[in-house]
């Protein structure tokens, strides 16, 4: 049981006999800084119940704890705010639970499932800066729903076909002159990317030419021959035409390698994927279903549409008069086949803040549809990354590329790591190895650390620095109790029966104790920017103790040995917390 369990189970009792109040909740916090004590009791919801002077009550209740409750051993009172002091005993029995815990803030995994999604690239071209937030976001809710209880999947979607797939297709076709990614030494995803860029340069010359000549631009745009090619293509896809299947399914296994590539550095997974080629046709049945129950309705023009005025939306479009799909559509039969595929609670989509509207649709379609797990449906909606040298499109082939990216990450932690002589002492080896790990973490921990929703001006300089709230800062600290460990000596916590504790001993324990909680609210909130803020908040805890107390120069064994288990379950935390958000931290540095 808990402190403020412990604590308001009793309060409960004392007030009901002193005051006649009904069974309540009480609100605990942290203490300030600045005052003394442990933990906060918040005397002023109390009032509204008990008609008195805050500081009066405050003073009652913390003489009856003092005497009731063997772990709170003194109080002090600043207007409504009761604060009580924990006893070296409590501290100590903490410190040991923190340490006997076979893995402490993880919950073991539950029954009830969740599909988290990302990704869901277009296989025309290779995974950008975009991209990276997406992956990075996704990859890291799924870690920390999982580390919350609960059972994860992880998914994408693939989008592999459609006009895009074939404009790329069709530029191989004409000026590729059979080039692999054995041939040309490139990944896959970027030769198919090359093929995207090579159409629209053609495409927009055929456009200039034709307005030239007289033609009107949008007529240009409709019948350069480059489209109607592309569109004829399409087509035949459709058709099962051999040929083009045949080059369809070669060239999007040359991007499913490259993108697999790009995955396995970037440090994600997938449990399964998804395919938009299977999924384009899913959810006709759903809608013909919806149409009979009376949820949907069909217009003059046999077109199918869903109202959802009163909902404070619009009329919306769910199948169109010739009896083809739209997005929403497959979204909505996809969402079912999931369901079907897996035994799910919910379903989280990773995808940008441009798709807000389409999601509050999509998740009140599927709840008129009469899915209870439609209810637990959660749109991670985030906000676009930007760099200093701005927005980038990769029909122009100017796209911020990830592969890119991870390069410069890396190269700037190399640069930056000779400069302040970070890594002198080890191997070439070992130092290329790090300068990676630093790159990546520094990446990831900068998108991570900042709300989903907000937008993010990318710094890649910034983000690595060994100071303040950033990836190799926290990874730093990692290395240096790592350091401390492989010097101290054996010690048998367990067999410890008393200690008297030095303040900055009791604030790491404090610290150390929130990461279950911590947990379960980041996967309530969808949030890994909770993970970060509490991490860097633990490794700025600690680093006050580490320049305030001395660890293995301290005066007994007794004291060496509490310490070292104090740096040990502080490196404990930090790796499993830099996991979650898919980070690794070195052991040297």
């Amino acid at each position: 049981m808990s402190i403020e369990s412990k604590i308001s189970e009793k309060l409960t009792i004392f007030l009901s006999e002193t005051h006649q109040v009904p069974e309540l909740s009480f609100e605990f916090q942290a203490t300030r800084k600045e005052f003394e004590g442990d933990i906060t009791l918040v005397v002023f919801t109390l009032l509204k119940f008990i008609k008195t002077n805050p500081v009066a009550l405050g003073n009652e209740i913390g003489a009856f704890l003092v005497e009731h409750i063997e772990e709170v051993n003194d109080f002090n009172v600043v207007k409504g705010f009761l604060n009580l002091s924990l006893s070296d005993a409590y501290f100590l029995k903490e410190l040991k639970s923190i340490v006997e815990a076979a893995n402490f803030g993880v919950e073991t995994s539950s029954t009830e499932g969740v599909m988290v999604e990302y990704s869901s690239p277009n296989t025309n071209k290779p995974l950008h800066l975009g991209h990276v937030r997406n992956n990075l976001l996704g990859f890291s809710v799924a870690e920390i729903l999982k580390a919350s209880g609960k059972k994860v999947y992880k998914t994408q979607i693939i989008n592999d076909r459609g006009i895009h797939i074939c404009k790329s297709m069709l530029a191989w076709q004409k000026f590729g002159h059979g080039e692999t990614p054995e041939s040309t030494g490139l990944k896959g995803d970027k030769l198919v990317g090359s093929y995207y860029v090579k159409f629209d340069e053609v495409y927009k010359s055929e456009i200039a030419e034709l307005i030239a000549s007289g033609m009107e631009e949008k007529e240009a745009k409709a019948k350069a021959p480059s489209l109607v090619e592309a569109q004829e293509m399409l087509r035949k896809w459709e058709q099962g035409d051999e040929a083009v299947v045949s080059l369809w399914k070669k060239m999007n296994q040359w991007v499913y390698d490259g993108f697999q590539e790009t995955y396995e550095r970037m440090g994600v997974d997938f449990d399964k994927n998804y395919y938009e080629s299977d999924t384009y046709l899913l959810g006709k049945d759903n809608i013909n279903e919806g149409l009979a129950k009376g949820i949907f309705f069909q217009k003059e023009d046999g077109s199918v549409w869903i109202d959802l005025t009163e909902d404070g939306l619009d009329e919306k479009l769910v199948l169109r008069s010739d009896g083809t799909a739209v997005y929403m559509t497959q979204d909505i039969g996809t969402a079912i086949q999931r369901a079907m595929d897996f035994d799910v609670n919910g379903m989280v989509y990773t995808v940008g803040n441009e798709q807000d509207y389409h999601f509050k649709v999509l998740f009140l379609i599927l709840k008129k549809l009469g899915y209870d797990w439609a209810e637990q449906l959660y749109h991670l909606s985030y906000g676009m990354v930007d760099l200093p040298s701005g927005k980038m499109k990769s029909r122009e082939g100017t796209v911020v590329d990830a592969d890119d990216l991870m390069d410069e990450m890396k190269s700037t932690a190399k640069a930056i790591s000779q400069e302040l002589g970070k890594l002198d002492g080890l191997s070439e080896e070992e130092k290329e190895s790090l300068y990676e790990i630093i790159g990546l973490g520094a990446l990831k921990y900068y998108i991570l650390k900042v709300d989903p929703k907000k937008r993010i001006l990318f710094n890649p300089e910034e983000s690595v620095d060994f100071q303040g709230n950033t990836g190799p800062f926290i990874q730093y600290t990692h290395a240096r109790i790592q350091s401390i460990l492989r010097k101290a000596p054996n010690f048998d916590l367990a067999s410890l029966g008393e200690y008297n504790f030095e303040l900055k001993e009791k604030e790491v324990i404090k610290q150390l104790q929130q990461f279950p909680s911590v947990i379960q609210q980041a996967a309530k909130n969808y949030s890994p920017a909770l993970v970060c803020n509490y991490v860097y908040d633990l490794v700025k805890e600690f680093n006050s103790f580490y320049q305030n107390v001395s660890i293995l120069g301290a005066d007994t064994d007794t004291h060496i040995g509490l310490r070292v288990a104090l740096a040990s379950e502080v490196a404990g935390v930090i790796k499993k917390a830099m996991g979650l958000l898919g980070i690794q931290v070195p052991d040297r540095m």
